[in-house]
């Protein structure tokens, strides 16, 4: 199962510290002999040329421009570290933006020695000496991150901005040990470091290739660090449903591997296929237990996908540290907890890491007499996966392949709220290795359908003389759907869910609204629906055309009306999971008024997407049912028009009018 803290996700806190004991050995000279290329207190001079820039034409119309970046890395599994320089040039208006300072981090890091300074055009310097503020981060739904921030004082136009800080890396976090080159802004000049872990061989490669301006890395055979340097860096800029950006970023991954590196391929793989499948085995295979384990979950009576289920649900009930705050090492000894290192002692427990619930849930399922295999998958959170890269990182989820009637059925109970029969969104559509002793094959996971994920809108609402609204709205989402709520919300209070329902339903709607959630939410399990109900209250629906009322057709549409309004694409189009949309509103008409004149119903399908929408009246009510439903999965860029054609087209329907006479209009006639 895909993970949310990176410990968990390779092995147990235990595990690490036996494995890698020896490396607390690690001489205090060569600490010593690691030593960032600025000290705390230097800033590099900044010449005339700098000062008086006022443009920059390989970036042409640019707000602000890197002048100069500086990352120097160290990889000492004690004390590893990432001291950061940034040098930003501000050329408009627009540009002082940037002297807003966001440093994202993640879990298992720290920041420090944080400095900044506003350099104006003159050359006169004013140094930062503000608070820096911790915070979450949301750009969207899908890209979230802690970050320090703070703001660099009396920036203009012209100015200079620089900032320095290190990041500080917990024990073995070189594991995840990456230069990313591209930067959302043009950058001038580059320079990046690494001072590599000793003790193990170390690869590198760039998925996506060097900016033109760059050197390829190089390591120094005497001081053993790695060096790049680049010029001119385009900006990276993102989209609207992109891919992972980490797999479009120009970036270089460092690959150590405590065994070495085989240069054949499918070598390669079956080695490490090999000495994955012995340490699930070791882990899973506790047999008596397992099968003294299963008699208190099934019946022999049960028929085997009752059995199967049963055996899910009750992993799924197992305390999941994966989906809790991380762990320290200070706080499993004051706990006094063990962390289990077989199935049988999770059992015991009643608690353990995501990756390893789904292995015990392996040899629970063994045990009732199925045929399970073990497997790892490359999760499409971050990166997309390929073979020929030999980075076994990448295949960094874990699910159970059971064959039940003839059929391979997907399960990965450690991944939270994930319902029985489904995979999380991460894990579908990608590829893995189903292990054995042998080393295992290749397999890709299947797409769910849209049928399997919906968001199913309901109203009952009553529309006034004056032209409000208001009444009734009960929102269900099912499927994966329903498993990103509850993953996104599963560490907030019940007073700051109830405003992230509202919040989203109020970004549906498009005009100003009152929502109030009047229910309380089922946010615990994956077995249910997630079911949201609301009083709802909107001042002004209506438009005045002459004697009539103009009502739109287009109610929970907002977020949809300005989807892929850009003419160009660069990259493809991503969606995170198939899905059906459907609404349907009752309108209760004032009393007297009527339907001057139904819509048509409108339909559009191109196979991959359709939309649906009709129009109903009887006396006193309008009707109003919308459907959209999305099986696609990537669309290429050089496809992109067709699809943003589409959305055109619903964008129109949406934005039909129902003609009303209101009572006055009607005795009249």
């Amino acid at each position: 199962m895909t993970t949310l803290f990176p410990l968990w996700r390779k092995l147990s806190r235990l595990q690490q510290l036996r494995r890698f004991a020896f490396v607390a050995a690690l001489s205090f000279a060569v600490a010593l002999a690691i030593t960032p290329a600025l000290t705390a207190d230097d800033w590099l001079p900044i010449s005339p040329e700098e000062l008086k820039m006022t443009s920059e034409p390989k970036a042409p119309g640019a707000p602000a421009i890197y002048l100069y970046r500086q990352v120097d890395r160290s990889d000492l599994s004690h004390g590893g570290h990432e001291h950061n320089y940034i040098r930003i040039k501000i050329l408009t208006e627009a540009g002082r933006d940037y002297a807003n300072i966001e440093i994202p981090y993640r879990d298992r890091m720290g920041i420090s020695s944080i400095r900044a300074r506003t350099v104006r055009p003159d050359g006169s310097i004013v140094n930062f000496d503000g608070q820096v503020f911790k915070t979450a981060v949301q750009k969207n739904r899908d890209s979230k991150f802690l970050a320090k921030t703070f703001t660099v004082p009396d920036v203009q136009v012209g100015s200079i901005v620089e900032y320095r800080f290190t990041y500080d890396f917990e024990d073995y976090y070189i594991f995840n040990s990456e230069w990313i080159v591209s930067a959302p802004l043009f950058t001038k000049k580059a320079l990046f470091t690494l001072k590599p872990f000793d003790r193990w061989p170390m690869q590198w490669n760039w998925p996506a290739g060097l900016p033109e301006g760059a050197t390829k890395p190089v390591q120094d055979e005497h001081s053993s660090i790695v060096r790049m340097t680049a010029e001119n860096i385009p900006a990276f800029q993102e989209e609207e449903f992109m891919p992972p950006p980490n797999e479009l970023k120009y970036r270089v991954n460092f690959l150590y591997s405590e065994d070495g590196f085989e240069n054949d391929e499918n070598k390669y793989w079956k080695k490490f296929g090999k000495k994955q499948y012995d340490r699930v085995e070791a882990f899973a295979d506790k047999r008596k237990a397992m099968e003294e384990a299963v008699a208190t979950i099934v019946s022999p009576s049960d028929a085997p996908e009752v059995k199967l289920e049963k055996i899910y649900d009750r992993c799924q009930k197992i305390r999941n540290l994966s989906y809790e705050p991380r762990i320290s090492g200070e706080q499993i000894k004051h706990d006094k907890m063990k962390l289990p290192e077989n199935s049988e002692e999770l059992w015991k427990l009643g608690y353990g890491a995501g990756k390893d619930i789904t292995w015990l849930f392996l040899g629970l399922a063994r045990a009732a007499g199925f045929d399970a295999r073990p497997a790892l998958v490359a999760s499409r959170a971050e990166h997309f996966f390929n073979p020929k890269r030999l980075d076994s990182r990448e295949l960094d989820a874990n699910l159970v392949v059971v064959k039940l009637n003839g059929k391979d059925i997907f399960c990965d109970p450690g991944a939270a709220f994930t319902a029985y029969g489904m995979l999380p969104w991460v894990e579908t559509g990608a590829r893995g290795r189903l292990l054995d002793k042998d080393g295992g094959d290749w397999i890709e996971t299947p797409l769910p359908t849209s049928s399997a994920t919906r968001i199913e809108r309901k109203a009952d609402l009553h529309l006034n003389d004056d032209g409000s609204l208001d009444g009734k709205v009960t929102v269900t989402y099912t499927g994966l759907e329903a498993q990103a709520w509850r993953i996104d919300e599963r560490e907030q209070d019940d007073a700051a869910r109830k405003r992230s329902l509202e919040d989203n339903l109020k970004r549906n709607i498009p005009a100003a609204s009152e929502v109030e959630l009047t229910n309380s939410p089922e946010w615990a399990g994956s077995k249910n629906p997630l079911v949201a109900e609301f009083d709802v209250k909107i001042s002004s629906w209506l438009s005045t055309a002459g004697k009539r009322e103009l009502l739109p057709a287009g109610f929970f549409v907002n977020n949809e009306k300005h989807m892929f309004e850009h003419s160009t694409r660069t990259f493809p189009v991503y969606y995170r999971f198939p899905f059906l949309k459907t609404d349907d509103i009752a309108i209760a008409l004032p009393q007297g008024w009527k339907v001057d004149s139904d819509l048509k119903p409108v339909t559009q399908d191109i196979k991959a997407i359709a939309y649906s929408f009709s129009v109903a009246s009887k006396p006193g009510t309008v009707t109003l049912q919308r459907s959209l439903r999305c099986d696609i999965f990537i669309v290429p860029a050089d496809k992109y028009s067709v699809l943003r054609a589409f959305y055109q087209y619903i964008r129109t329907a949406d934005d039909q009018q129902v003609v009303l006479l209101p009572a006055a209009a009607v005795a009249v006639n």
